[in-house]
Formats: structure tokens, C-alpha cells, sequence
């Protein structure tokens, strides 16, 4: 029987367990004998290889975060660990290798193919979802309902104590959650990496609102500005709102897995699994229009991700003009 194994790389998120329990059960519907590497590209240096087992899947679908733990490791951009790591993945007789995580993860398996010719397939998982090549990455969907909640309940007392509040939300350089969110949310400022705005023309616009009857004001922002707090500031001086920073942080990266998550989840495993069967060696497996679809790594790492413009579009127009 052929081994195959599986890690997560970088940040966790929520539908990497359901991931991993499809992964165990398909590997076996299909004959191979599963590995976890607990720990991620470390775990593979220090031979954190181990067989998993049905019982190691039991009753982790609905739970956020990785039974097998994640890492970022520097030491795997050394070939010397590298050396190590492969060595130790043959001598388990692995040849097979699929990773959950993000673009910098797909650029260290790469070299780590290329060098050692141990096939893998790449599973898009980042909140972020700023991987180029796919429209969605695995654990997108559980953070954007964490934000939603989160806004919810503070438009609840942004509303009765008529404040302004500025909610920083994670996205790295990307501001994909904080857009949607804003736009899911009916936010009343979004601000972003990918769209300019001017507080002169939005100053006018919130002055215009205030005088006919607006009394609170959510604004999300994106944590690659920086700016919350200069925001929050902006809205006591120039718009007369107390306001408040609520920046939500790591509780955006766990939580209970939504369906579409479950659901992503063990579809992309699946194709994961059958790409290495079939013979592609160094791919990621991406979901654009609805559709499951193979890319090299090449074109993953070919240019930096990118909003889809009629994002983009609605949030100039509604949100930052």
C-alpha cells in the first residue's frame, strides 16, 4: 500500500479538522495508508510523522484550529533541513504529500519538490484569502461569520449610546474580509489597502447623513492601514461621535466551521488526494466560478492576489466616495 501524508503550514483556520478527517477516510477508501506530520514543516524536520487512524478523526468536524497542530518555520528554508526533512519522510516510504496553508507554504514545497521529487498538492487555507489563483481559500467563510456576529453585536451599542465604532479586522495586506464584511454588514465606512479614500469627501458626506437623521456609525477597517485608532480619532474631531476601536483579532481564526467550510473542506481533499493518484506532482487544487480546477505552483506564484474588481467596484461606491 502507497503511504500519503498531510500537514498544515502558516496560520490556522477554521476547516482544517474537517479537512482532516476527510483525508484519513478517502485515503483509506482509496487504499493508502495516512500520515499525519504534526506541526507543520518543523514537524517534518523533527520527525513528527505519525499514522493516523479513524479514531484520530473521531469527532474533530466541528471543531476550529488543527488536531495537528501548525507552524511557520524558518528552518525549512534551509536545504540542510530540508535534507532532513525529506529523508525522514522516505523513510516512512511517504511519496505523497498534501499541505494546507498559504502561498509562502506553496513556494517552500515547491523547492522542497524540486529537490527531492516528493509530489504534493497545495489546499488554499489563510483567512487572508489573498492567494492569487483561487477565488476562495478554506477557512474564509467561519472568519467572515465570526466578523459578522462581532458587528452585529457592537452595532447593538454603537446604536444605543449613538457612537462611532471602528472594528480592525485581519486580512494581512489583503482587505478581502474587511470589504465583505462591510458591504455584508451594511457598514457605514470601509477602508482598505486596494481602494484610496479622501476623510475630506467622506467628512462632507457623514455631515450631510448626521443632519438627516444618522446617529451611530460602524466603520471596518483593514489591519494592513494600521489606522484604526487614527479613524477613531478622526470621528470625535471632525464628525463629533465618541468612538471606540474594537480590533477583534485571533478570534477570527477559530470557531465552530460553518457548512460551506465543511463542505469546501472535503471537497478539496478529495481532489487533493485524486490529483496525487492521478499523477500531477506539484499543484493546487483552487475554486474559481463555482468550479474545483488545478494550477501549477508557478501561476499561484506568478503575481500577487488580486480582489475581484466588482468588489472592489461596490466598495468605492458605496462605502468610500
Amino acid at each position: 500500500m502507497s503511504q500519503i501524508a498531510i500537514l498544515c503550514s502558516g496560520g490556522d483556520v477554521s476547516g482544517m479538522n474537517p479537512a482532516l478527517k476527510r483525508f484519513v477516510e478517502y485515503s483509506f477508501e482509496k487504499g493508502l495508508i495516512p500520515y499525519f506530520v504534526q506541526g507543520g514543516y518543523e514537524g517534518l524536520i523533527d520527525n513528527l510523522i505519525v499514522k493516523a487512524s479513524y479514531n484520530d478523526v473521531t469527532g474533530i468536524i466541528h471543531r476550529g484550529g488543527t488536531k495537528i497542530y501548525s507552524a511557520r518555520s524558518k528552518r525549512f528554508m534551509q536545504k540542510k533541513h530540508r535534507n532532513t526533512a525529506a529523508m525522514n519522510l522516505k523513510a516512512q516510504g511517504i511519496d505523497k504529500l498534501v499541505v494546507l496553508g498559504g502561498d509562502g507554504s506553496f513556494r517552500g514545497m515547491d523547492v522542497f519538490f524540486k529537490e527531492q521529487a516528493i509530489s504534493f498538492c497545495g489546499i488554499p487555507a489563510t483567512i487572508d484569502n489573498d492567494i492569487n489563483g483561487t477565488q476562495y481559500c478554506l477557512g474564509v467563510d467561519t472568519a467572515l461569520n465570526v466578523i459578522k456576529v462581532a458587528t452585529d453585536n457592537i452595532r447593538d451599542t454603537a446604536s444605543s449610546f449613538k457612537r462611532a465604532f471602528v472594528i480592525e479586522v485581519m486580512g494581512n495586506d489583503c482587505g478581502y474580509l474587511a470589504l465583505v464584511s462591510a458591504l455584508t454588514s451594511g457598514a457605514e465606512m470601509c477602508l482598505i489597502p486596494e481602494i484610496q479614500y479622501d476623510l475630506e469627501k467622506l467628512k462632507i458626506r457623514y455631515l450631510k447623513e448626521v443632519e438627516q437623521g444618522r446617529n451611530y456609525f460602524i466603520a471596518i477597517v483593514a489591519e494592513g492601514l494600521a489606522n484604526a485608532k487614527e479613524i477613531a480619532q478622526w470621528f470625535e474631531d471632525e464628525i463629533g461621535f465618541e468612538s471606540r476601536v474594537t480590533t477583534l483579532g485571533h478570534i477570527q481564526r477559530g470557531g465552530n466551521p460553518t457548512v460551506k467550510e465543511r463542505l469546501m473542506a472535503y471537497q478539496f481533499c478529495t481532489y487533493a488526494i485524486d490529483s496525487l493518484l492521478s499523477g500531477k506532482s506539484n499543484s493546487v487544487i483552487c475554486y474559481n466560478n463555482g468550479k474545483f480546477d488545478f494550477k501549477e505552483i508557478y501561476e499561484i506564484n506568478s503575481k500577487k492576489y488580486e480582489i475581484d474588481k466588482s468588489l472592489v467596484s461596490l466598495g468605492k461606491s458605496l462605502l468610500s466616495k
